[in-house]
């Protein structure tokens, strides 16, 4: 057998176990690269995959995380969106530089982009992994949600999908669907908290009148009193794998400014009765089974909304991506067992023939000893107000003191280095020199244990945490004659 032979030989091999998969991975040849404002989607992930590395607009790390490249700032048009950052990125000289001198046959992953990152991914002689930007887009769409769900056997909250004229129209439209009015709408793309509307009168829709009429066909919910939760999962040839159900950190006024926001996570093996983690589970791999259908592979996450009287489960909304919850789902203690659920969703895109038992992985990823206890609290600035940062904590350990104060202990880019729940791990967004506004993203803060109590609100310690990274920073008033756009897009 020749050398190229023994070359095609291997490519060919199946893949037949966990352990395979991991080995394959780790001897992975061609540059894998996640392009994004920071590495914190996939935080990690570069030390299960050889030659991964992540090119971000922001150090988080100041320079001191090994596979973290950042290019200098150029001068570059205001940022509507992800998707433009990326493209900034992927035309960067030093980007191109590095891609090159690397070499390989350069693959790439993305929290969003569009057709024209694409483009230039392929004008680097790279393959985008992921589903084509047309059909993530079409799937990220909470109307088409709503029928890929009706398909699959999936239920929404009661609702109705129409376009609104005004207050009068939504509510024949709501009489004649027998939802009452007392309503959510959500329009069919958006952020959390920001184009989500609670209505319950025509004052309350006055305020957001001009979000709601000429958008199109809106989603309008019945409210319901429930939980916020989420789960990832992967569509792979051989099945749809499901990573365990989170709770949701929403709206919280420590953290968000927005009503409805959301703003962290929590993962542990008793989030939810029994029942509900065994049907959430189910539902979303019915989802996944209804995504091959319809074309997409990949990872993605649904929200569920687990209502608190009956305990029905409702689906809430797709992401057909990675998300801000995915580094909780990528670093609970299943994948570090097996391999976290993003290796599956590059597995898939390889190309490479494996062969795996869905229904047994996801079996044992159901098991309550496979999950730990871990949350993560997205710091927001919250006070209306625009001011120029002029220190911000960096990234690292911090300690809680015993009389509650937050300080930092030591450098580390690994979230398992929290030793205890006195110890957390920050990893900072805003840095010296940003403008702070209202809904600024200041860092996440990542602690063991949760950061709820029973009922779910913030504990008391959650809220020393909170403080004591918020005093971290220093500000000084913005000078009258500066303006300043709050941006409209939030980057993870």
């Amino acid at each position: 057998m020749t050398e190229r032979q023994g070359d095609d030989h291997m490519a060919k091999k199946t893949l037949n176990n966990i352990s395979e998969i991991r080995r394959y991975f780790h001897t992975n040849s061609d540059p894998v690269y996640f392009v994004s404002a920071t590495n914190f989607n996939l935080l990690g992930l570069d030390e299960w995959v050889k030659n991964f590395k992540y090119i971000c607009y922001m150090d988080c790390f100041d320079g001191r995380h090994p596979n973290v490249f950042v290019p200098s700032e150029l001068p570059h048009e205001e940022f509507q969106s992800i998707e433009d950052i990326n493209n900034y990125l992927l035309q960067h000289k030093e980007v191109v530089d590095m891609v090159k001198e690397r070499g390989g046959k350069p693959k790439f992953v993305f929290l969003m982009f569009d057709e024209k990152t694409e483009k230039l991914a392929k004008d680097l002689g790279g393959e985008v992994w992921f589903p084509k930007a047309k059909l993530r887009t079409s799937m990220d769409n909470k109307i088409e949600t709503v029928r890929i769900g009706n398909k699959a056997g999936v239920p929404s909250v009661p609702n109705v999908l129409a376009e609104v004229k005004d207050y009068e129209d939504l509510k024949k439209t709501c009489e004649k669907a027998g939802i009452g009015h007392d309503l959510v709408l959500q329009s069919a793309f958006g952020d959390s908290g920001h184009t989500t509307f609670f209505i319950k009168s025509e004052a309350d829709f006055r305020k957001h009148e001009h979000e709601i009429v000429g958008e199109g066909e809106i989603k309008i919910m019945k409210r319901i009193d429930c939980r916020g939760s989420a789960i990832e999962g992967c569509c792979t040839s051989q099945g749809t794998i499901v990573g365990p159900l989170m709770t949701e950190l929403v709206g919280f006024k420590e953290l968000t400014p927005y009503r409805g926001g959301w703003c962290g996570n929590e993962i542990f093996s008793t989030a939810f009765p029994p029942k509900a983690r065994q049907k959430a589970r189910e539902l979303t791999f019915k989802f996944g089974e209804q995504l091959r259908k319809e074309g997409y592979r990949g990872y993605f996450e649904l929200d569920f909304l687990i209502e608190k009287k009956s305990g029905d489960i409702w689906l809430g909304e797709l992401n057909p991506r990675i998300t801000g919850a995915s580094s909780m789902t990528n670093h609970a203690a299943f994948a570090h067992a097996d391999a976290p659920l993003f290796l599956f969703h590059l597995l898939e895109f390889s190309k490479k023939p494996f062969k795996l038992d869905v229904e047994e992985l996801n079996s044992r990823w159901s098991d309550p000893d496979m999950i730990d206890s871990w949350s993560q609290m997205v710091i927001k600035h919250t006070d209306d107000n625009v001011d120029i940062i002029t220190h911000a904590p960096q990234s690292g350990i911090y300690k809680m003191l015993p009389d509650g104060q937050v300080v930092f202990d030591r450098f580390d880019y690994h979230r398992r280095a929290v030793e205890s729940e006195d110890e957390a791990f920050f990893l900072r967004i805003s840095n010296a020199g940003d403008y702070r506004y209202e809904g600024a993203d200041l860092g996440i803060l990542v602690t063991r244990g949760r950061s709820m109590t029973k009922s779910f609100q913030l504990t008391e310690k959650s809220k020393r945490w909170i403080n004591g990274i918020k005093n971290a920073y220093a500000a000084r008033p913005l000078p009258s004659a500066q303006v300043l756009q709050e941006p409209a897009f939030k980057i993870m």
